[in-house]
């Protein structure tokens, strides 16, 4: 796992482009004899162990793309490729999915079921790879799907959960400002774009603070401002883009409306006109009851899980909820803190970097899940 990791955080590929990353994936396996389709949806990989008996399907999931970030690492395996590294996790979710691959397909004379492994291209970029997969069949026949995160900020051995929503829906919106510029000198004779737009930031923040119902999550950020200038210039137009997160779809639509009326009111007063874009991302993550409570049971016998907590809520978006939307199943962290780190840098931060023993615990963790899932699906059988 570690020689695989370490291979693919050398040779990192962005969303939509990991092309050598999805080669290598496919010869993995093909190497191994194990079926294997290319090009699922984009450039996804789908490999099946098939057991010898037939039984339940389960499927499992790890994404394998990189993002636009410099790696600032000073280690041996530090990112060959300027401007892009795995800042997430996502070469060791690879190498844990495809170890376990190996290791399932060496049991399959033992295995009574089927186990698809998808290998997902695209998940750090909207509109994601996991829509375009599934609508190429890889959820097919598939009963039940697990997923992990190698998740730093935790403990290494530390699984955690929770039912029903546990990562939130990412939407992005877009808005731009047109006033009517002029000199610095006279701006009685213009529309001030900057004045404007930074009322604009302030009236947005009223939206999550006193229109959202208080017991309901959710984030509203403006993350860019753009009104480029001279310095003794007033600005026609200004530019500001940001995310909005939730768990809750009213709320999600709610905001939505409230922003456009927001955005309306604020150009109305300053007599400017103005385009507003909204972009939903990712629904919510969305985990069933029964399969993560399943899951927790499991890894509470997984060697290297130390302890088993419910997680908060996260903020952050993932795609793997379009899979939960079409199939049972559960979506779950895995602690991967560097050791002797009590300050690990953040998911996305240019000197990410994890403990690569987390891997061991989550291919585990995930393998035990699917060989305790087809056994109780048998047992179930047979008891009716």
């Amino acid at each position: 796992m570690v020689s695989i990791r370490r291979y693919l955080h050398q040779h990192p590929e962005l969303s939509f482009q990991e092309y050598e990353t999805a080669a290598f994936i496919a010869n993995f396996y093909k190497e191994l004899g194990i079926e294997v389709r290319t090009n699922v949806g984009g450039n996804g990989v789908v490999a099946k162990v098939v057991g010898s008996k037939p039984g339940p399907t389960v499927a499992l999931r790890a994404d394998f793309d990189a993002l636009p970030i410099t790696d600032e690492k000073e280690v041996e395996y530090k990112s060959k490729v300027p401007g892009v590294m795995h800042a997430c996790g996502h070469d060791g979710h690879t190498a844990s999915l495809l170890v376990l691959g190996k290791v399932l397909n060496e049991m399959k004379n033992e295995l009574e079921g089927t186990v698809v492994l998808i290998h997902q291209h695209a998940e750090e970029y909207g509109p994601g790879g996991a829509i375009s997969m599934i609508e190429d069949g890889c959820l097919d026949g598939v009963d039940v799907i697990f997923g992990t995160h190698l998740w730093a900020s935790a403990p290494t051995g530390v699984i955690q959960y929770r039912v029903g929503p546990i990562m939130a829906a990412a939407d992005r919106f877009d808005i731009s400002i047109q006033g009517s510029g002029g000199h610095g000198a006279q701006p009685h004779k213009t529309k001030d774009a900057v004045v404007t737009a930074s009322q604009l930031v302030m009236n947005l923040q009223q939206i999550v603070s006193r229109k959202v119902d208080p017991t309901k999550s959710a984030v509203l950020s403006v993350g860019s401002f753009i009104a480029d200038n001279a310095f003794n210039v007033i600005a026609d137009s200004a530019r500001l883009g940001g995310t909005v997160r939730s768990f809750d779809e009213d709320v999600r639509t709610q905001i939505e409306v409230e922003m456009e009326r927001v955005v309306k009111g604020t150009c109305i007063t300053s007599d400017s006109e103005y385009t507003f874009t909204f972009t939903r991302g990712y629904p919510a993550v969305v985990n069933h009851k029964d399969e993560t409570l399943f899951l927790t049971e499991v890894a509470e016998k997984v060697p290297g899980v130390t302890l088993i907590e419910e997680s908060d809520p996260q903020m952050g978006g993932e795609d793997f909820a379009y899979y939960l939307q079409h199939v049972k199943g559960t979506f779950f962290f895995t602690g991967a803190k560097p050791e002797g780190v009590d300050n690990p840098y953040p998911h996305h931060h240019p000197k990410f970097d994890f403990n690569e023993k987390a891997m061991l615990v989550a291919s585990k963790t995930l393998g035990s899940a699917v060989l305790h899932y087809i056994k109780s699906e048998k047992e179930s059988s047979l008891a009716k």
